[in-house]
């Protein structure tokens, strides 16, 4: 027990070519030594536990060395070696620069540099964390650096070079070590495991070198402990327990519970890990980097970056296959909206669980698009347009309205359903023209009988707004439509709308216009009275013309687009195109705006102007 040495050191490498994940920088040391290109000061610079004082030591060691070998390494058996590798060699002083940073320190190691060594070569000095040094030790040391003696090398080592003053720094050659790769590290310690006759899984392996950031040191050191904790048979399961780390396991059930908008499961994973005593931030954070995995997996030129064990690539690629690109960039978004905001909620876990329910809505594709202000069944969707056939062309006004009745062989053409509200797809039998589908979406080679059109003294009875699940919708936002139309400008962009050509006569375009009239007018009276006032009139290639009283109803695009929209659905046919004829200007002047209507009431009666001038009133329209 009192020998026992940690794996740190006791696997500290005496060689350049142990040096584990810094091969330019040693290959570099190298030549210089066999060339004997030895600058008299060196910088080795980088992040903790790389292996930049192991380098220092082993290059003191190979330019004192005797006989060194002829790529540059020592020989470890020549008097030089043996005294260095049993502490004891009288030409290698290393100097702690946080405990020794003052002047008188730096002075002391001046008056040492000028004896010069008894036996062998150089004097190395070794300076530890030099970034240390008082500004003062820094100046005393600015001679000495520049121009010591040929048998003086200083090794400079630091954590943080941008501490160092610049005078320092141009003296120096400066070697910046690199932060080691996952795979060196998890083959290392396979290494040192092989060594010490311990049983290790490659996947434990690579959890304790993803867990230490490139620090090989605080590998081993980790490796120690979760050899003490598991015996002589290292487990993924052990370290996980050991470092309280959460298992991508969960990661790969909350994506599959987020493919499948499936909120119950998701909110029982998220109570499993909170009961295991893990974080909300650590949970989402962990599911964030789980998206970036998946992202980078799905493109091969990107899979490299993906630091796992084969068996988990695999599985990461399994799923990536069943995730969109857009569901992945917006789960990134998401998870870092929420993480950024985690601190300041006052119930952590609810803040959570509303970020799962909104990633759960992320796979919903189309569904998650602000609902549109068309006064129709959500069933017209694109899907079930693309599962259409092309119809007859379309029957101009000029044609007389004959009803042709054709027998049609029927045909079964699949619909695909439509995702529902929880996010599942109900499974949908083959619908074929004999069924009578209720789906908009046409089967048959040819296109239906026309609707039959109401009497005029019947009262037309329209559904109300749905949002397809049966929820009235009694107001439509201004601003959640014009979303909905700037997002159905891009996606019209972006793949081209099928061509629906139902044909349709003046009489069912009436009634289609009364519809909309009468659903209409609690969501813009004024427009919806303009519509009353006049009636719509089919012309020659699909195009409807209707009166307005002025240029400022014809150019009212979001309620003129909402028309057509439903127009389109409505009669089945989206080559319609609307135009509003403005009123001749002889025409009697109808007031549209609340100052125009003011201004013919004062008309009318001028009582009205007066008490509003005598009571100095301001009108804000």
């Amino acid at each position: 027990m009192e020998n026992y040495i940690v794996s740190a050191r006791k696997y500290r490498p005496s060689t350049f070519a142990q040096v584990v994940g810094q091969d330019s920088i040693t290959a570099t040391l190298k030549n210089a030594i066999k060339t004997g290109h030895l600058a008299q000061a060196f910088l080795f610079t980088g992040p903790r536990g790389i292996g930049k004082t192991t380098c220092a030591r082993i290059m003191a060691k190979t330019i004192n060395c005797l006989s060194p070998s002829e790529d540059g390494e020592p020989c470890n058996s020549c008097d030089s070696c043996r005294a260095f590798n049993e502490n004891a060699s009288f030409n290698i002083h290393e100097l702690d620069a946080a405990s020794n940073n003052s002047v008188e320190d730096i002075r002391a190691l001046v008056d040492q540099v000028r004896i010069p060594p008894q036996a062998g070569k150089y004097k190395v000095y070794i300076i530890d964390e030099v970034h240390m040094l008082s500004s003062a030790a820094f100046n005393a040391f600015l001679k000495t650096l520049e121009e010591p003696p040929a048998y003086a090398k200083f090794i400079l080592a630091t954590t943080e070079k941008h501490k160092i003053i610049p005078t320092i720094l141009s003296r120096c050659q400066i070697f910046d070590f690199k932060r080691i790769s996952v795979a060196d590290i998890a083959n290392h310690l396979a290494y040192v495991a092989k060594s010490e006759g311990i049983e290790a899984e490659e996947e434990a392996l690579h959890i304790i070198a993803q867990k230490v950031d490139g620090a090989l040191r605080d590998a081993l050191s980790t490796f120690d402990q979760i050899v003490s904790f598991s015996g002589n048979k290292i487990t993924y399961k052990n370290v996980i327990e050991n470092l309280n780390i959460l298992d991508y396991e969960y990661y790969f059930k909350v994506t599959d519970a987020l493919l499948l908008s499936d909120i119950s499961s998701l909110l029982l994973i998220l109570d499993e890990v909170l009961q295991n005593g893990f974080d909300g931030l650590d949970f989402l954070g962990g599911l964030n980097e789980h998206f970036r995995n998946l992202l980078v997996v799905k493109n091969p030129k990107t899979a490299s970056l993906l630091q796992a064990v084969l068996s988990l690539k695999q599985r990461y690629q399994s799923q990536a296959n069943a995730c969109s690109t857009r569901f992945l960039f917006n789960g990134l978004e998401t998870c870092n909206q929420y993480v950024l905001s985690y601190k300041g909620s006052n119930n952590k876990r609810l803040h959570v669980e509303i970020a799962l329910t909104q990633l759960s809505t992320l796979n919903l594709g189309i569904i998650d698009q602000q609902v549109t202000a068309i006064p129709h069944n959500v069933a017209e969707s694109s899907s079930a347009y693309q599962a259409a056939k092309p119809t007859p062309s379309v029957k101009t006004p000029s044609a007389p309205a004959v009803q042709t009745h054709v027998e049609t062989k029927a045909t079964e053409t699949p619909v695909k359903p439509l995702p529902t509200e929880s996010g599942n797809q109900e499974a949908s039998p083959n619908i074929t023209q004999e069924e009578k589908p209720k789906s908009t979406a046409f089967t048959s080679q040819e296109s239906p009988a026309p609707k039959p059109v109401p009497k005029p003294a019947s009262k037309v009875k329209v559904p109300r707004l749905t949002n397809g699940n049966g929820r009235s919708i009694r107001n439509i936002s201004i601003k959640d439509s014009l979303k909905a139309l700037k997002a159905g400008k891009s996606a019209a962009d972006a793949e081209p709308e099928p061509i629906i050509s139902n044909s349709f006569t003046q009489e069912e375009l009436a009634a289609a216009w009364a519809h909309f009239v009468e659903d209409y007018k609690e969501q813009s009276p004024s427009f919806v009275l303009t519509l009353a006032r006049g009636s719509p009139q089919l012309t020659e290639n699909l195009k409807i013309t209707y009166q307005v009283p002025n240029i400022i109803v014809k150019q009212d695009k979001l309620n003129v687009s909402v028309l057509l929209n439903f127009l389109k659905k409505e009669l089945k046919n989206n080559q319609i195109t609307l135009e509003g004829l403005v009123m001749a200007s002889d025409a009697k002047h109808e007031a549209y705006t609340d100052r125009e209507r003011f201004e013919e009431l004062a008309e009318k009666y001028p009582n009205v102007k007066k008490l509003k001038d005598k009571l100095n009133l301001e009108l804000d329209f």
